[in-house]
């Protein structure tokens, strides 16, 4: 009986502490949040225009069904982000790489990448930017980014990459 009343005691004091540390004034420091806006690692001097912005903020690549050089509507939507940073940026010049890893011989896709980056300069330049600031050329299947077979990853390499320059190089 004696150790049921002293774990009772027990018991009602630890009850008492924790009451008493719930009316305690102090203060808690307030939470640390779990985002932040600092940049990250490595980008903390993106310089707003340059060619790192582009690629991070903006995208390059705009990707295409296969056997189609036409655009699609998230194809415009990229093209039209390029377009509205390029306008803001006059100084750069744009390299359109088409690329093609579709069904069909080299030839056909050397000439289905041409018309996927044509298709690309066309839009750009009904959105305003000056033909002079744009070049492309069409490499077929060369420089595959996956080589596969199945067609979800295929869709990788149909697509067209616009590389900003300062001045036009001998090649496209």
């Amino acid at each position: 009986m004696t150790m049921r009343i002293w774990g009772l005691r027990a018991t009602a004091l630890g009850a008492m502490a924790l009451v008493a540390a719930g009316c305690s004034t102090a203060s808690l420091e307030p939470p640390v949040p779990d985002v932040t806006n600092a940049p990250a690692a490595g980008f903390a001097n993106l310089q707003p225009g340059s060619e790192e912005d582009f690629i991070l903020n903006v995208g390059r690549r705009t990707y295409f069904t296969e056997g189609s050089a036409a655009l699609d509507s998230v194809a415009k939507t990229t093209i039209d982000n390029q377009i509205a940073w390029l306008k803001k940026h006059p100084r750069w010049l744009v390299k359109l790489q088409g690329f093609a890893d579709d069904p069909g011989g080299d030839a056909a896709m050397t000439e289905l990448s041409r018309r996927r980056a044509e298709a690309v300069m066309n839009y750009m330049i009904a959105g305003g930017i000056d033909r002079d600031r744009l070049w492309a050329k069409g490499y077929g299947k060369e420089r595959v980014v996956r080589d596969c077979t199945e067609a979800s990853c295929r869709v990788q390499n149909r697509r067209v990459i616009s590389n900003l320059r300062e001045e036009k190089d001998g090649a496209a």
